[in-house]
């Protein structure tokens, strides 16, 4: 989400391209993004940036978001599905995509719909996998029950919102996705680089993210979050690693697959994949998820 041209804070397709030789370098392979990022040019750089690479690398995006004005330029129905893959493909200049998402749930087309469609881009090859995002978990099981009952394709992913700082999943989503062996590769790990220790109780952020990005002031800077950042640096100072890698280590240990980052520079790769040599015993585990309470975000 942090390549295109539609915010201040996102980076276009030179710098773009040195982010992902720097991540492929370090055996990156799996590149998520979806077709309303920055009205469809994150697909495009996404895909110049792979030119080359097809055979070595995972590639993932997503539909519903409005593409258009028109009252069928969103939503998950069949037709269209089945013009934004097409869209997406040319996009990403790829003839198929490893793995498909809803970006979300429509609650005006049936899911035996959209699992049609879906079941119907894998066999025409347009994608191998179909997979989930920002979902309920009632919503996951319903489209799984519908996969089964008519003998279509099932999701295998589900990308949600999940860090340090929001693990509402864990009660129904988390435990639901290990028992169907469904894989979890959560947005916003860092909480938009909250977790990154970037951000001081006292201060008002100057950040260009924090007056661009609305979500980050939304979603974000509560006092909970402020004492749960603080005991991750802490714990970053004594393992002499830092925040991010503490926050990143943390969702590894709790069964993630794939953590989505949106890094912006080549050393923010680098630290993110420092967070596989960070263990953390079960004890600094529970330490940094104490000062967590339940809230809705």
């Amino acid at each position: 989400m942090s390549f295109g041209n539609d915010a201040s804070w996102k980076i276009e397709i030179d710098e773009a391209q040195k982010l992902v030789k720097k991540a492929i370098d370090l055996g990156i392979n799996f590149f998520d993004t979806a077709n309303s990022y920055s009205k469809g040019r994150s697909e495009e750089i996404v895909g110049e940036c792979l030119r080359g690479s097809r055979d070595n690398v995972v590639i993932a995006t997503k539909v519903y978001f409005p593409v258009g004005d028109g009252p069928n330029d969103s939503g998950l129905s069949r037709r269209h599905i089945m013009q934004q893959i097409k869209a997406s493909l040319l996009r990403l200049q790829v003839d198929h995509v490893d793995l498909y998402q809803i970006h979300k749930w429509d609650h005006n087309t049936p899911i035996e719909e959209t699992m049609r469609a879906l079941d119907d881009i894998v066999e025409l090859g347009q994608a191998h996998y179909v997979g989930a995002s920002n979902v309920l978990a009632w919503q996951l099981l319903k489209a799984l029950c519908t996969s089964e009952r008519l003998g279509l394709v099932r999701f295998v992913s589900m990308q949600n919102h999940y860090n340090l700082l929001y693990r509402g999943e864990e009660r129904e989503m988390i435990p639901l996705c290990k028992e169907e062996g469904i894989a979890l590769i959560p947005w916003s790990p860092l909480a938009r680089g909250f977790l990154a220790g970037k951000y001081k109780r006292s201060e008002t952020p100057k950040s260009i993210r924090y007056r661009s990005d609305k979500y980050l002031g939304e979603r974000y800077f509560t006092p909970q979050d402020f004492d749960i950042v603080e005991t991750v640096q802490a714990l970053a100072k004594e393992k002499g690693s830092t925040p991010a890698q503490i926050a990143l280590a943390w969702l590894l240990h709790k069964g993630v697959t794939s953590p989505i980052i949106g890094p912006r520079k080549a050393e923010q790769i680098e630290e993110a994949v420092g967070a596989l040599e960070v263990k953390l015993n079960p004890g600094e585990i529970e330490r940094l998820e104490a000062g967590y309470k339940s809230i809705t975000r």
